[in-house]
This record gives C-alpha cells, structure tokens and sequence, in this order.
C-alpha cells in the first residue's frame, strides 16, 4: 500500500539513526470497502525483557485518500494493551517522570509519528506505557495507556531496583 512504500522510503533517509523497538504486523483487519484497516503491531520493549505491548491503529486505503485528499497521513487514533509475556528483567531505563520513547513510526510523510513512551512509577511498582502521535505543531489529545504492575512479581533488574 501507499503508506508502507512511504513508509519505506523514510526509514531509508532515517537509517543513521538508532531505532528504540521494532514492531512485528501480527493482525490486519479490513473495516470498509474502501481499503481502510486496523492494523495490530506486536513491539517487545527493548530495555524491559519479557514485556509485550499490542498496538492498534488505522490504515487509510487508497480509495479513501483519493475521495479525501490528503494523501501522505493516517489518523492518530491508536490503542494500547500490554502484559507480561515471559519473566521480567529491566535494563538502563529512565526513571523520570516523563520517561522514554521506546518505539515510533511515520504515520504521514515527514512530521507525524505515533509513539509509544514508558514511564516507570516507582511508587506503585508499576511500568506504564502511552501510545500517542506527535507532530509539529496541532497535536492530538488522542492517545492510549496500558500498565504493567510489577508488584509482587520476581523482576531482575541490571541496575539496583530504585
């Protein structure tokens, strides 16, 4: 489709850069006629072993760009759900409040991204993962969040547990 050749096309520009999580295509569910999707992306997180989220989001088809114009952006709408998927070893994450983004991609041709940011509270024991889209300038309040509790469960950390 359209979005995955562009989207092919900016990973190429972009390969200097280091990428935070890779994302695996595990679901593709068609909604109209128009070729518009759901596609459904698994992302391990790169620092924090045996975690697993799920992203949801849509895909405009080619028929609905060509009744609506706008050819080079998808929706920001996005939703979240992850679980532990195995035992829990952190790595070197950022403890402050507004975390770090462990995974991103286009979702037009240049400025918007969707994004997924972790944030650990410490008080509650507990990872938090939020799915949102940035871009330049008219960001969206659409977004999602997940969490994954840590209490009671036997977590290893590479650095001392904060």
């Amino acid at each position: 489709m359209i979005r995955t050749r562009l989207a092919a096309a900016v990973l190429a520009g972009l390969a200097a850069f280091p990428v935070a999580a890779h994302a695996d295509k595990v679901g593709e569910v068609g909604v109209d006629w128009l070729g518009n999707d759901i596609i459904i992306e698994a992302i391990t997180d790169p620092e924090v072993e045996g975690v697993t989220c799920h992203v949801a989001y849509f895909e405009r088809g080619v028929i609905d760009r060509l009744q609506k114009g706008n050819w080079f952006e998808d929706p920001s709408n996005s939703s979240i759900a992850c679980r532990q998927t195995g035992p829990i070893k952190i790595g070197d994450i950022d403890l402050s409040k507004d975390g770090e983004e462990v995974f991103k991609q286009g979702i037009s041709l240049i400025w918007k991204k969707q994004v997924v940011n972790r944030i650990y509270d410490a008080r509650n024991e507990t990872l938090i993962y939020l799915a949102h889209s940035r871009q330049v300038q008219d960001g969206s309040a659409k977004m999602s969040i997940s969490t994954v509790p840590l209490y009671g469960q036997q977590v290893e950390w590479t650095k001392a547990k904060p």
